[in-house]
């Protein structure tokens, strides 16, 4: 597979180029040349397949020479060593022998190591990424911005890989507290994971490491490389689940609709779900499903773009004013805002209504989800109320274990979250964290620090 430039179609890269250099050389991000498109039987053995073995499948799509089927196998095998179940609210897994009333779904995408959705294309970025400088010697400096779960995913899945320095940049007291303290206590001290806490908002992070990646000086002199969803590699795995999980959705319901919410921020995780559907996942429509930092709701609304500042929510995660990933979505469609409305429906939610909704679904089912999973269910219902639909298979994508979110949905639901092993791990650990002002010059001098 080659890459182009979401900017330029001629400014044009090998697999390993784009994802090393993250940003194309015009600033654009990169965008495959082509999507792979799947007759209905290639389909089916696709989804007859466990899911590591369907990522490797669909990954020999995407990558270069350098990756055979037996590698690709390992590698998805080694990075997808944990479930993706979907489940009801009553915790029965979806398979082809479901009830046929059975129609609310979770896709439950956190069961990796840490915990979150991330970790899906965290740990493939990371293998593929460690075996591209294995075979070259090279040294990279990984810079990420997090909102919350993108941080903990990339430390744990670079976390002591070779020729790999990584530098992780959250918004001082803009993430949850057990979220933080995963962030800063990702290996031992001395590791080749360091946290950075900037005092600022989510898009202060995010534009700093824009900025990094424009000085070409800054970007040659400490090897710099994107892990944030700017870089393809992050969001070229995310469409891997939305095929394997919407085959599986279909074999138990083959006659239904399929629609899936997507709780949204940084439109990276939608970008991938579409880009499944192009291939040929049998997915009818997504709903983007947004706290009140909104713009694409507002584009699905009117066609006009209109990025503006972050406001903090419940769910900070999705707390971002200005997506990375919207070009990127006006590129598979070729600017057809038209074109946008057929596959996406968008709706948001207030931290009102995502309480009591968390609140509502936990008192009746006892099912406890995190605010950002509780903003998709709400904008699946929102959905199928607005267009009076029922005959359908309705999947939400669950994003984080609802224990990331302690502090918060205690008050809310009042009662205990236990917090899992590794959790309960990290909240026992000491944090290693440095504080840095959001400027360009701070953030060169601490690398220098560090690195020289």
């Amino acid at each position: 597979m080659r890459y182009h430039s979401h900017l330029d179609r001629s400014v044009e890269a090998e697999f390993r180029d784009a994802l090393l250099a993250s940003l194309a050389p015009d600033g654009g991000l990169w965008m495959p040349n082509s999507l792979p498109r799947f007759t209905p039987e290639q389909m089916a053995t696709l989804g007859a397949m466990d899911f590591a073995d369907c990522a490797a499948q669909l990954a020999a799509h995407f990558v270069d020479a350098g990756f055979d089927t037996g590698s690709l196998t390992a590698l998805c095998r080694d990075a997808y060593d944990f479930a993706v179940p979907m489940t009801t609210f009553s915790g029965e897994r979806l398979d082809p022998a479901m009830p046929p009333d059975a129609d609310d779904f979770i896709l439950e995408l956190f069961h990796g190591p840490t915990l979150a959705f991330k970790d899906f294309a965290a740990r493939f970025m990371g293998r593929a990424a460690s075996t591209l400088m294995i075979r070259s010697g090279e040294r990279r400096t990984i810079l990420v911005a997090t909102s919350g779960d993108t941080g903990g995913a990339i430390g744990d899945a670079f976390l002591d890989q070779d020729g790999v320095d990584v530098f992780i940049l959250f918004p001082m007291g803009g993430v949850s507290k057990v979220q933080e303290r995963q962030l800063c206590t990702i290996g031992e001290a001395g590791s080749n994971v360091r946290a950075l806490a900037l005092d600022g908002t989510f898009d202060d992070c995010q534009a700093l490491v824009k900025e990094a990646f424009a000085d070409a000086a800054l970007t040659g002199r400490f090897q710099l490389m994107s892990a944030n969803s700017i870089n393809v590699g992050r969001v070229v795995p995310q469409s891997f689940y939305y095929v394997w999980a919407s085959l599986q959705a279909k074999a138990a319901y083959p006659m239904r609709d399929l629609v899936i919410s997507v709780p949204s921020g940084n439109l990276g995780n939608l970008t991938g779900g579409l880009m499944a559907r192009r291939m040929g996942a049998p997915i009818d429509r997504f709903v983007v499903s947004h706290n009140v930092n909104d713009p694409f709701v507002d584009y699905l609304a009117d066609g006009e773009y209109r990025p503006r500042p972050s406001t903090p929510t419940l769910s900070n995660a999705m707390d971002i004013g200005r997506p990375n990933n919207f070009p990127r979505i006006l590129s598979l469609f070729g600017g057809d805002v038209d074109a946008v409305r057929e596959a996406v429906w968008g709706t948001s939610f207030d931290d009102a209504q995502t309480a009591r909704h968390i609140r509502r679904v936990y008192q009746e089912t006892g099912y406890l989800m995190c605010p950002h999973t509780a903003v998709g269910h709400l904008g699946l219902q929102a959905f199928r109320d607005y267009h009076d639909e029922s005959d359908a298979t309705w999947i939400t994508v669950g994003t984080a274990h609802p224990a990331k979110f302690a502090d918060s949905l205690e008050a809310i639901i009042r009662d205990d979250v236990p917090l899992p092993p590794p959790l309960a791990k990290a909240m026992a650990q000491k944090p290693r964290v440095a504080t840095l002002a959001p400027t360009l010059g701070a953030l060169a001098d601490h690398l220098a620090s560090e690195l020289e």
